[in-house]
This record gives C-alpha cells, structure tokens and sequence, in this order.
C-alpha cells in the first residue's frame, strides 16, 4: 500500500491520520485492495452493502437501472474519493445501486462495521474516522441532491444548463471538462442522447456555449 499513500492522504476519511498510523488502520478496518477491469462490477445492485470503497487508482460510476433496464448514472467517483458509504452505514440489505470501473482500477475496500464501531484495541486514530466518515455521509447526501435538483428540471436544455452552470460554481470557472461521455452524461441527466446531443447543437448556434467532447465553456449567462 506504500505506493498509494500519497492516494490515501488525500482521501477525507483518513484526514487527521499520521502517515505513519495508515498501515495500523487499514488493518483495523479490514482494508483490502482488489483489481477491476473497464466494466466490471465492484458492487452489484441486490449485493449486501457491507463495504466502503475507496479509488485509489483509475474511476468507477455508481448505476441505477429500472425494470427495464434503462441505466442512469448517479455519480462519478475519481482516485482518492469513496463510494457506498451511504449504504454500507444505512446497513442495508441490498444495495439499490451498481458500482462499475470506466476504466481498469484498483479499490480499497473497507469493513463499515470496523470502521464505525470502535475496536478493542482502543486506536487513537479510530474516532478520528468515525468523525470523517459522518462529515462523509453527510456530503454525499448534498451530492444525491444535486443530482435530483439536475434531474427534476422538466426538458432536456434545463436538466443540461443545471449540470452545466452547478459544474462550473464547482470549479469557479466557465471552461471545464465534465466526467462524462455524450452517452453517460445523457444518462446522467436521464435523457434521450439524440435529444441531448441537438440541444447542445441548439445552444452552440445560439451563441451560449462551446463544447467538443467532454470540454465546455459558457459564453454568456444563461437564463
């Protein structure tokens, strides 16, 4: 795991951790590091959400799919971020979601039941991360709504200037790269990827915005 520190110190679970403490604390909450291929299933929905996983190399998407087998994508989680926490806390029987790597990863997973019960061994460290990981749960449920505050707009140009204009606060700037491809930010927003795709043709002649691939930039404000 040396290799990943640098990966480790950035993740906020283990804030407030002594570098030298991160060997002794993945052995406390049963930390175990696994390999996923693009497109493999680290979590499958019906799974019992036991573990919190964390990147600590590549990206994975958390999917929801209905009856039918129509996919939206919930989040996207990058190196140093977790996944699962709102589950595996909420101890839930089956997971309501999927999680899949976009690309070849590496995952640390981690007991939630060693993580949020402190161990015999009275580790200085472990409250630490039971404080993190309720600011955790607590951020991620902001993520979740932000996700319905994108998805409860009524068309196609609204859901996408939502995601747009709240992507830019995020990185106060009006040029930035989304995680998403055309066909995974149409699933994000939960909408039809020819409508998308004519939408942004829409707003490009319009004068609005400018986009190529999964880079955009807002040109004037949007109203």
């Amino acid at each position: 795991m040396k290799e990943y520190h640098s990966v480790l110190e950035r993740c906020p679970l283990f804030d407030g951790i002594r570098l030298e403490d991160l060997g002794a604390m993945l052995g406390c909450i049963g930390g175990r590091t696994i390999s996923v291929s693009k497109g493999q299933a680290v979590f499958r929905e019906g799974d019992a959400a036991t573990h919190v996983g964390m990147v600590l190399k590549g990206a994975v998407q958390m999917v929801r799919e209905d009856f039918y087998g129509n996919r939206s994508i919930v989040a996207h989680i990058g190196q140093a971020e977790l996944f699962g926490e709102s589950y595996a806390c909420a101890g839930l029987a089956a997971l309501p979601i999927s999680i899949v790597a976009v690309e070849d990863s590496k995952v640390l997973l981690m007991d939630c039941r060693r993580i949020t019960v402190s161990c015999s061994n009275a580790c200085a460290f472990h409250s630490r991360i039971i404080y993190n990981m309720l600011r955790l749960v607590a951020n991620k449920n902001l993520v979740f709504d932000q996700k319905i505050q994108v998805t409860s707009k009524r068309s196609t140009r609204e859901k996408l200037m939502t995601y747009l204009l709240n992507q830019a606060k995020l990185r106060n700037s009006d040029d930035f790269t989304i995680p998403y491809d055309r066909q995974e930010l149409a699933d994000y927003l939960e909408v039809e990827r020819s409508g998308l795709s004519a939408e942004i043709s829409k707003l490009r002649r319009e004068g609005i915005l400018e986009s190529e691939k999964n880079r955009f930039r807002l040109l004037q404000k949007y109203s």
